[in-house]
């Protein structure tokens, strides 16, 4: 009996070296190295600036007229889009964009809208465009026919260069007065003002 005892534990001792040969041979992973976690953390880290960056140029206000649509994104950014045979993109060209492959998204300028100023809100018209300032201001470019820009001419106003941002006046709407509310149709414009008032200018023979 002694005898049997001593074999059963030399086949116990022969399988716990077998085990243990077995389990040496595995290739167990490696722990992550501390140049790789910096680096997984920095790909992280760039792709929430990314995701962050796409949220902040979501647009806010969209608009659009008989060809062309315009939207402020995120920043207070204007960004247009379509036929602009009167400038109404205010891109300082008569190009239209978005009909080409590598014209939208980032590659899409934005308008120039002055030193220091974003829009607070749109109205697409006709063949031209308004924005109300941050500063309560307006500024319309575009086809100017019967003077629905409202900057005291007929001509057009960001079809050729250096004609938008400082360049471009603002509407004429009395002194003091800031708007709160823009909208535009077939050659005319109108403003809601901060008294209340509603004054309008353009196109007026029907």
């Amino acid at each position: 009996m002694g005898e049997g005892r001593g074999a059963r534990r030399r086949w116990i001792g022969v399988v716990v070296v077998l085990i243990a040969g077995a389990l040496g041979s595995l290739a167990l992973p490696a722990a992550p190295s501390a140049a790789t976690s910096v680096q997984t953390a920095s790909a992280v880290e760039e792709a929430a600036s990314v995701a962050e960056a796409e949220m902040s140029s979501a647009p806010v206000v969209l608009d659009q007229g008989s060809a062309h649509t315009c939207a402020i994104v995120g920043s207070g950014q204007v960004k247009c889009w379509g036929y602009n045979p009167s400038g109404q993109l205010g891109l300082g060209d008569v190009s239209a964009r978005g009909d080409a492959p590598g014209e939208m998204g980032r590659h899409l300028p934005g308008v120039a809208l002055g030193t220091g100023r974003s829009a607070t809100s749109l109205a697409v018209g006709d063949e031209h465009t308004c924005a109300v300032l941050d500063d309560g201001s307006v500024k319309c470019w575009g086809f100017n026919s019967a003077g629905q820009l409202g900057i005291g001419t007929s001509l057009n106003r960001g079809d050729l260069p250096n004609q938008m941002g400082d360049n471009l006046p603002v509407a004429a709407l009395g002194t003091g007065r800031t708007t709160i509310a823009v909208t535009a149709g077939f050659r005319y414009s109108c403003a809601l003002l901060d008294n209340g008032q509603v004054k309008c200018w353009g196109f007026n023979s029907e």
